[in-house]
């Protein structure tokens, strides 16, 4: 992902896709639900 497709994830230009934010969840090591505000709870459930 180029840092221009973050920005405009992050501005709401562009809206996420599942692949994408799966992706975004395995490198940053955190929750699907901790990226989209759901929880604070950053740990991934195994």
């Amino acid at each position: 992902m180029t840092q221009q497709n973050y920005s405009n994830i992050e501005n709401g230009t562009t809206e996420i896709t599942a692949d994408r934010l799966i992706r975004l969840s395995v490198f940053y090591n955190v929750s699907i639900d901790y990226i989209l505000g759901l929880t604070n709870k950053k740990e991934v459930n195994k």
